[in-house]
């Protein structure tokens, strides 16, 4: 992803673990206005990167820079324009819920206090409740607002639905999707529910053991992968189908379900008439593209 004034700047970001190479010659670039969906196996370097852009993990090699600022180097003012929530929600367990937003909001004198209400009513925040008696799914619900309220410039989420139920995972899209809506705020995500993300980014990073394999806009992604579906106008498919560019292929009842990759409609089109067949194309799930490009 490129920008003229990106917000996030990796170049070159190589992490070690001891012996497992947990980022490898990281390149990414991140402009405003965006929603972008990271996806990744557990260990493809998912988490080490986001750490990487709030200077939680510096570099070992290569070069982070956020809001054009070393990522080591972040200060107060870089960091009250972040918003960042960890799949592992930790939170102040000995505070009730209401008192700890009270906590948060005293350090961003922007806090929204509409918004946070609205939340609580929503989600049905216990805000009575101590933090630490509180279900997996609420004390992410709440780590969520405690990131949002402020409404900062970059909201970094990794895996922040993964406690919620389905009912909740919709509604906290819904929230993204609202929160996008003033251009000069940019969210990256990363979860495992592709099912969910693909709603919602406008721009995939799909990661493999610490190195990046796709960086692209979705739309573009969507167009660059289709699913045909083939059958015969009479008689039996042929032996060989005159398709190109074919990642996948499933055959079954006198059928054949396709996998393309790079292909245009008018030239599946053409392909279809010349061995005699209809086709129906249909767009890819995210899902079944990540699973052809780590592949």
């Amino acid at each position: 992803m490129s920008n003229e004034n990106p917000i996030v700047q990796m170049r070159g970001v190589s992490k070690l673990f001891g012996k497992v190479q947990a980022l490898d010659g990281v390149d990414l670039s991140i402009g405003r206005g965006s929603i972008i969906g990271l996806a990744g196996a557990n260990g493809a370097g998912k988490s080490t990167l986001l750490r990487h852009i709030i200077g939680l993990y510096l570099p070992d090699r290569g070069q982070c820079t956020t809001f054009g600022c070393d990522a080591a180097k972040l200060g107060p003012e870089q960091l009250a324009r972040i918003g960042y929530v960890h799949q592992e929600g930790e939170l102040l367990d000995w505070m009730k819920a209401g008192q700890l937003i009270r906590y948060v909001s005293a350090y961003y004198p922007n806090w929204n206090r509409q918004l946070e209400e609205k939340y609580v009513a929503d989600y049905e925040i216990s805000v009575d409740a101590r933090v630490g008696s509180l279900s997996p799914g609420q004390r992410q619900k709440l780590a969520i607002l405690l990131a949002i309220g402020f409404e900062p410039e970059l909201l970094i989420l990794d895996e922040p639905a993964a406690a919620l139920d389905p009912v909740m995972r919709a509604n906290f899209l819904d929230l993204l999707l609202q929160f996008i809506q003033d251009e000069s705020r940019t969210i990256i995500i990363s979860s495992h529910i592709l099912s969910d993300i693909e709603k919602v980014v406008d721009h995939v990073v799909i990661m493999k053991q610490g190195r990046i394999l796709l960086d692209s806009g979705f739309d573009e992604l969507r167009e660059r992968f289709s699913r045909v579906r083939v059958s015969a106008l009479s008689g039996e498919l042929p032996g060989e189908l005159p398709f190109a560019n074919v990642v996948n292929c499933r055959r079954s009842n006198g059928e054949a379900i396709l996998t393309v990759e790079d292909c245009a409609a008018e030239q599946l089109q053409r392909q279809a008439e010349s061995a005699k067949c209809r086709i129906e194309i249909q767009t890819l799930p995210l899902e079944d593209i990540y699973r052809i490009v780590v592949r």
